[in-house]
């Protein structure tokens, strides 16, 4: 894996965990997948977060 992919994943991962609710740690997922990769990003930091979320 590459520098620039193993950075998004922990990026992505890191920021989905903000928030206690699903639709809190979703939105930030969403919002820093998209600031590091843009939309594709933001798909996949979004589900990420909404997965991660334990209720």
């Amino acid at each position: 894996m590459t520098y620039a992919k193993t950075g998004l994943l922990v990026a992505i991962l890191a920021l989905s965990a903000c928030g206690t609710t699903v639709g809190e740690r979703a939105a930030t997922g969403g919002l820093g997948g998209a600031a590091v990769a843009g939309p594709a990003g933001a798909v996949v930091g979004g589900t990420v977060g909404a997965v991660s979320a334990t209720q």
